[in-house]
């Protein structure tokens, strides 16, 4: 199907407008609708996930208004922001939801280019890439995830670690640190060794003995990167999806 021409920009993407005298050229829609498409088509983010904006996350308790004011402050600082994000939290608080939510908000207001990656997905696809049928080097899977401005990494430890998991995951992570490119990670595990260390009451974020950290899941060398490259955001809360099961609630 032949493309409609913008009547606004005749197809030039640029609009002149008069501004004290002088003629002044602005960006037009039609083409900050197209980089904004262009960029949505290869940031992967899961059509389960694609609907999840700032304006849908309903927060329900402290830590997730705490959570989603931190996301929008991430977006309003963009490009200056200088830190990433590690949302924490039990399984449905909307930890994969404002992760998501920054990037469609980053791509739609400011065009910049995300990615949004499984951890066992990644580590699946740096796997196949060793097969003699793949399609894809090591390096191309690698590069965009390595080079990206925003990478959201969902997950993370979900994989039990082993040391080739523990060695390409601090590649991915040490390469982007050097680089100062911001990362996202979400994670179901608990970041609390004692009680008291806690900032919130729930058990999620006291560890008992039999219980494995993040730290167990990814390596001491790893969480001490990530402190030094992310905020971390504990959420906490009832699973969402149980009440959505249960027709109660709506996310």
């Amino acid at each position: 199907m032949e493309e409609k021409v913008c009547h606004a920009c005749q197809g030039t993407g640029w609009i002149i407008e008069e501004k004290d005298g002088s003629p002044v050229a602005r960006r037009c829609e039609c083409f900050i609708k197209k980089r904004a498409d262009y960029l949505f088509s290869f940031a992967r983010i899961p059509a389960r996930y694609q609907h999840c904006t700032f304006e849908n996350f309903d927060p329900q308790n402290d830590s997730q208004k705490r959570a989603l004011k931190i996301s929008k402050k991430f977006v309003e600082n963009y490009p200056v922001q200088d830190i990433g994000l590690l949302f924490l939290g039990p399984c449905g608080v909307g930890k994969t939801h404002l992760a998501v939510a920054i990037c469609q908000e980053l791509i739609k207001t400011k065009a910049v280019p995300c990615l949004f990656y499984d951890f066992r997905e990644l580590i699946k696809d740096i796997q196949s890439s060793y097969s003699p049928e793949s399609v894809l080097t090591e390096s191309e899977i690698l590069i965009p995830v390595v080079e990206t401005e925003i990478l959201v990494l969902d997950e993370l430890g979900a994989k039990r670690p082993s040391s080739w998991v523990e060695e390409m995951l601090f590649y991915i992570i040490n390469q982007r640190y050097n680089k100062k490119k911001l990362t996202i990670f979400t994670s179901n595990f608990p970041d609390k060794i004692e009680e008291e260390e806690s900032t919130f009451t729930s058990d999620f974020f006291v560890k008992s003995k039999d219980e494995e950290t993040l730290t167990d899941r990814i390596g001491y060398r790893l969480r001490s990167r990530i402190y030094e490259m992310c905020k971390t955001v504990e959420i906490e809360g009832e699973d969402f999806r149980k009440k959505v099961r249960q027709g109660s609630y709506r996310f």
